[in-house]
Order: C-alpha cells, then sequence, then structure tokens
C-alpha cells in the first residue's frame, strides 16, 4: 500500500518493557494482528534480551514467529547486542533494530558499556547481516537514544549525535533512528538535530521516536516532517518508557498520530476506527495501566475523511 508515512508501532516492546504484569503471549498476538489489520504496516514485536533482565520477552520466540506468518507486516525486534542480532537473524526477523546511546551515562546504565564497545558491536552485527543471503537479510537499523536530552547529562551536544550517527551509517545501517529518550525535545531541537544529521548521512533513512513526557511529542513529530522524516514511531494508548532513565514516560500516541496526519492529509494507510478498537486488547489484558489518546476520549469528528479518500476524490 502506497502512503504518504510509516507510523511504526513500538508497544508491544517500548511500551511493555516496564509493565510488570506479564502479558499472556495470546494478547499480544492478537494486538499484532489486529493492528496489522488496521492498516499498521509495521510492528516492533519484541525485543531479544536475557528474560531475567526483563520477563515480559521471555516469549520472544514465539511472538516473533507467528507475527511472520501475518501477511504484509513489517516485523522488528529490538536488540541490544550482537548476540541479540544473532537471533533475530536465527529468527528471519524482516528488521533488527539496535540502540546505543549518546549519552555515554545513559550507554552505561542501558547496555553496561561504553559508546565505543557499542559501535564495534554495531560493526560485528553489520558483518553478521551481510554473511545472510540477499534475499532473507534482514535491514538493520541503527538506534541513537538520548539524542535529544539525557536524564543524566542534560543537553547532548548535536555533534555528538552527528558523530555517532555517521558513524552508524558507515559501520553498515541500513536505516538510522533519532529517539528522544525522555521527552526532552522542543520543535526547534528538533529541527537542528534531525537537518544537521540529515545533511550528513545522504540517501540514508533516518525515522524519529518521540516521546510525550512533557506534551511536546506531537510538535516535535510535525518537525521532523517538515525536516523529511517519514517514518514515526509510536505506542498504541502512548504506552512506553525507558527503564533506565529516570522521568522517561510514554511514547507519542499512535492513534492521536494517525488522526492527526489524516486530518492533515497526510496518508498513513491506517484504518482510525479499527485502530480505536485494538485498545479493548489492552484494556483486558493491563487493566492496571492507564492509556493515554485524546482520539479514544473525544472520537473522530463528525464528517472526518480520511487522506486516501481525499486523495481519490
Amino acid at each position: 500500500m502506497a502512503r504518504d508515512v510509516i507510523l511504526r508501532e513500538v508497544g508491544l516492546r517500548d511500551g511493555l518493557q516496564s509493565v510488570a504484569t506479564f502479558v499472556e503471549t495470546a494478547d499480544k498476538l492478537d494486538w499484532i494482528r489486529r493492528e496489522a489489520a488496521a492498516g499498521v504496516a509495521e510492528i516492533e514485536v519484541t525485543s531479544y534480551v536475557p528474560p531475567k533482565l526483563l520477563p515480559q520477552f521471555v516469549d520472544a520466540e514465539a511472538v516473533t514467529t507467528e507475527s511472520l506468518r501475518i501477511p504484509g507486516l513489517t516485523v522488528a525486534a529490538l536488540v541490544p547486542n550482537s548476540r541479540g542480532a544473532q537471533r533475530g537473524l536465527e529468527l528471519g526477523v524482516h528488521k533488527i533494530n539496535f540502540v546505543m546511546s549518546v549519552s555515554e551515562t545513559h550507554n552505561m546504565k542501558n547496555v553496561r558499556r561504553s559508546r565505543e564497545e557499542s559501535l564495534a558491536d554495531f560493526r560485528n552485527m553489520a558483518g553478521l547481516a551481510r554473511a545472510q543471503p540477499e534475499a532473507t537479510r534482514p535491514v538493520l537499523c541503527g538506534g541513537l537514544a538520548t539524542a535529544l536530552g539525557c536524564s543524566y547529562e542534560g543537553d547532548v551536544p548535536v555533534a555528538d549525535v552527528v558523530r555517532y550517527a555517521v558513524a552508524l551509517a558507515e559501520a553498515g545501517a541500513d536505516e538510522l533512528i533519532i529517539p528522544d529518550t525522555v521527552g526532552y525535545a522542543n520543535p526547534a531541537l528538533v529541527r537542528r538535530v534531525f537537518k544537521a544529521v540529515l545533511a550528513e548521512v545522504g540517501a540514508l533513512p533516518v525515522a524519529a521516536h518521540f516521546h510525550d513526557t512533557r506534551g511536546t511529542g506531537l510538535a516535535n513529530l510535525l518537525a521532523a516532517l517538515d525536516c523529511g522524516v517519514r517514518a514515526f514511531d509510536a505506542s498504541l494508548g502512548g504506552l512506553g518508557g525507558c527503564p533506565f532513565a529516570p522521568g522517561a514516560t510514554g511514547n507519542i500516541v499512535m492513534e492521536d498520530a494517525a488522526y492527526m496526519l489524516e486530518s492533515m492529509g497526510v496518508d498513513t494507510g491506517i484504518d482510525l476506527a479499527a485502530l480505536l478498537e485494538v485498545r479493548e486488547v489492552l484494556r483486558r489484558a493491563i487493566p492496571d495501566v492507564t492509556l493515554h489518546g485524546g482520539l479514544a476520549r473525544a472520537g473522530l469528528p463528525r464528517g472526518f475523511t480520511p487522506a486516501s479518500a481525499r486523495l481519490a476524490a
């Protein structure tokens, strides 16, 4: 399906990693299947980390295997290191999302190693991916957590973001992800950082990952959109937050982001009514967790027309 912007669901990973209640595998798969049917084209379904660190992902293999059976869905998974990447290669995941932090302190807290050690591991990961047959080789994404601010170090120099973005690109990344891990960003900062990165990495796709910790998430999305970014992470109900970043709260709400873009005439390929219905899975599976979202509260406005219908008229 042709669409102007890709909204990528990260709630299965970023959303659930901080939820203490284990969400049953069947509920995770129900969420994935129903959201894919609503038109969400890419879902980060899990993380390949040791279950003792994050028990929520003890079923990573089952979730990945079943998700790969869904026609047309790009199945992604987060990995912190080469061991996780190897697991993703063995399972046949479509996209491997690697994450390191621009902030040295956060990188040590999150993955317990220096930035240079993470970068060296990514080079090894890229070698593993290149060794795969081209037909089954996954897309390898390099993510730069805390690129727009760190709850340990505060402001993060734009020059550092650019340096590590270029390093990941040179190491073999097929795509980059620039996250506002703790919701420090504002639209002016987003424009500075994304313009600087885009100017240095050429045609390499650059995606954005915003948190709405301080209420600027959708404004930041628009700022990145103005810079030419066309892929954005979001989470159903606004779930999310890094457990190793004090003060981090949820991602931008998938439903609200899709509504905003569609109301602007930007085609996301998502059926908003069907997407809102997927929230029932979360209400059932994690009834004690607050779900956010203005669209869910107010509903679609009278006479709302999705972008695809406007373009066809």
